[in-house]
């Protein structure tokens, strides 16, 4: 089991690949072992097929991409989610990987009343999330998407519990100390410096 950071962001020059650069950086200095899944790199195509659908009830996949991230699931114990934030919510590349990878039979059963998860395995997860709103916006005036949807519903269904999000809002007009410490905290914070 290792660390798995899901990256979600197209740009090479963006402030999210200044914090996967940072995460990376220092697994090889703590020579820990980690996976990456780089949504935009792997040309992921987040799209549901008809024959994604034909087989998503059956929570099979042609696709060996979807294969290999559930395999990379497989062997993950710790899961850094770097993404930005765009319309309130993460882009559409990552609702796709939660409609393809997060199978039936995989990351969860169903039961009569409820989904009972698998992925449970994965014990501490950090989502590290950037937009040009600040957290409280997000949280007090969109509605809270993040929390109420993605982190108590979405993940929690897949058998992903213990979250914690961290957030930089403010993205464009923020200090470059502002950012530089931002990707330090969240360093440390995973590797509890």
């Amino acid at each position: 089991m290792k660390p798995t950071i899901l990256f979600v962001h197209p740009w090479e020059g963006s402030y999210n690949k200044a914090l996967l650069t940072a995460f990376e950086e220092k697994f090889k200095q703590e020579k820990t072992e980690y996976q990456l899944i780089d949504l935009y790199a792997d040309d992921f195509q987040p799209i549901m097929t008809k024959g994604d659908l034909a087989l998503y009830n059956k929570g099979e996949t042609t696709d060996p991409l979807i294969s290999k991230y559930q395999a990379i699931l497989n062997q993950t114990n710790e899961l850094i989610i770097i993404s930005p934030i765009w319309w309130y919510e993460l882009p559409a590349i990552f609702k796709g990987f939660i409609d393809k990878v997060m199978l039936k039979d995989f990351a969860y059963d169903e039961k009569a009343t409820h989904l009972v998860g698998k992925l449970t395995h994965i014990k501490r997860t950090h989502l590290i999330t950037t937009a040009t709103s600040p957290k409280w916006y997000l949280k007090y005036i969109v509605g809270n998407y993040i929390q109420k949807v993605l982190i108590n519903r979405t993940l929690k269904d897949n058998g992903i519990r213990r979250v914690k999000w961290r957030h930089l809002g403010r993205i464009k007009t923020i200090s470059q100390e502002q950012r530089t410490a931002f990707i330090k905290k969240r360093v440390e914070d995973w590797f509890h410096l």
